[in-house]
């Protein structure tokens, strides 16, 4: 069972290449399970006992079920939808050395570069077409072995195994083909949208990297592919919301987009997505401000985004004292300065919730002497605040085109989430935290 279910996370993976792919094949299994879209430019019209969501931008959703009954809180999952990638520039074909054409990208987000080099790699994602007499999105997803980044041989630099410092200007640029391909880039784009060029009114298109997924080591332990930070949590949160819902809380699963360069968008984490979406189910319950402020006062919100592992080849690199492992269960985060939002009573609910879900937890805590990022809690407490917990997948390779972790781990995620919609969560004016 645990194989499956990761084989079917990968499966969706090698299906929805690009954020937008990945918000939209969400947004369909939500429908196929009987949600109703919303649309934020549209008045809403909430019973309670249905189920809703909402898309910002095409890359991010929020999606919640109403209880029949009395509401008490909120209980939110949020992860994110984006990978690092390179992004294709406009006006993108550069002619080169008089025979190659290369495509113009940068870099998006905080990648490993090496592993992008010498592999075969496709593009995915959206384009903007006139047609119907406005403009409107396309999903483009050319789902080939399309362009390569070719590495330097050793011969020209007997250096580079002693360690190069990339430049993503010069070293990082992708052949699209030889000089024949010119002026084809934006032939193809069209085609690929069914428009006709002059059409095409602009793009956001994303190299990724088209090997497929893998279940592998000497009991099948492990699993490698693209895009695990986060879609891993991404798609292990919506499995778990379709099954867990408790009578008096109002189920929230949230998958915002842009985590990796910041969550500073409209349909990012730091961006009032979840905070208008709570006040207009609020308010369209009958609500007042008020009476949200006290929903939110008992709320809880679990920030699921992957957590490294110790490596096998650096295990110096791990804490001395707190060192996940692939295959252990869950990861708690922690860090005193609060990059992370976990503390001892956010920390204490998470585990008795996997307490009851017979779930594994670990925790996670960055080396004294080394500065740890920021993820989703943080970033959305800004705008909401409510108790939070950072967890994660332990995983290798964070932040390569091919990332690799543990493959009982998908289902234990999915168990605990499903646990968490399932339960009651309630503060007592003592501070005791009672659960049913």
């Amino acid at each position: 069972m645990n194989e499956k279910i990761s084989r079917e996370m990968m499966e969706f993976i090698k299906s929805h290449p690009s954020s937008f792919h990945v918000a939209d094949g969400l947004a369909q299994i939500l429908s196929d399970n009987g949600f109703e879209r919303l649309y934020e430019n549209e008045k809403w019209k909430l019973q309670k006992g249905r189920d809703y969501y909402v898309m910002r931008n095409g890359s991010s959703l929020i999606a919640f079920r109403i209880p029949a009954g009395e509401v008490h809180n909120f209980q939110m999952v949020a992860s994110h939808s984006d990978s690092p990638s390179f992004k294709i520039k406009e006006n993108p074909e550069m002619v080169s050395a008089g025979h190659y054409v290369e495509l113009n990208a940068e870099k998006y987000g905080g990648m490993l570069c090496a592993p992008w080099f010498d592999r075969p790699l496709s593009i995915a994602g959206r384009v903007m077409v006139r047609a119907d007499g406005g403009v409107k999105q396309r999903l483009i997803n050319f789902d080939r072995d399309l362009v390569m980044i070719p590495n330097l041989a050793i011969h020209m630099d007997r250096n580079l195994n002693d360690g190069y410092k990339y430049n993503a200007q010069k070293d990082m640029i992708p052949i699209w083909g030889d000089e024949a391909s010119e002026g084809s880039f934006d032939e193809m784009v069209a085609a690929e949208c069914g428009a006709a060029k002059e059409d095409v009114v602009s793009t956001d298109l994303f190299l990724y990297n088209r090997m497929p997924g893998t279940v592998w080591g000497a009991q099948n332990e492990y699993i490698s592919s693209p895009h695990l930070d986060d879609v891993q949590c991404a798609y292990a949160s919506v499995k778990a919301m379709l099954k867990g819902h408790h009578r008096e809380s109002i189920s929230v699963c949230c998958v915002f987009d842009n985590e990796e360069v910041g969550s500073g968008t409209k349909q990012g984490a730091a961006s009032s997505f979840l905070k208008d979406v709570l006040e207009r189910i609020a308010f369209g319950l009958g609500m007042n401000a008020e009476e949200l402020k006290m929903l939110l006062s008992e709320s809880f919100l679990i920030s699921a985004d992957n957590a490294h592992a110790v490596h096998p080849n650096h295990m110096d690199k791990a804490d001395p004292t707190n060192r996940p492992y692939m295959n252990g269960g869950i990861v708690i985060k922690y860090n005193a300065n609060q990059r992370y939002t976990t503390d001892a009573v956010s920390a204490a609910v998470f585990q008795e919730i996997c307490r009851k879900a017979e779930v594994p937890v670990q925790s996670y805590v960055n080396r004294s002497d080394v500065p740890g990022g920021s993820t989703l809690g943080n970033i959305a407490s800004h705008q909401v605040s409510v108790n939070m917990v950072d967890i994660g997948l332990a995983q290798l390779a964070m932040h390569s085109p091919y990332e690799t972790a543990g493959v009982r781990d998908t289902a234990y995620l999915i168990r605990a989430l499903e646990t968490f919609y399932n339960t009651g969560i309630r503060r007592e004016k003592d501070g005791t935290y009672r659960f049913s």
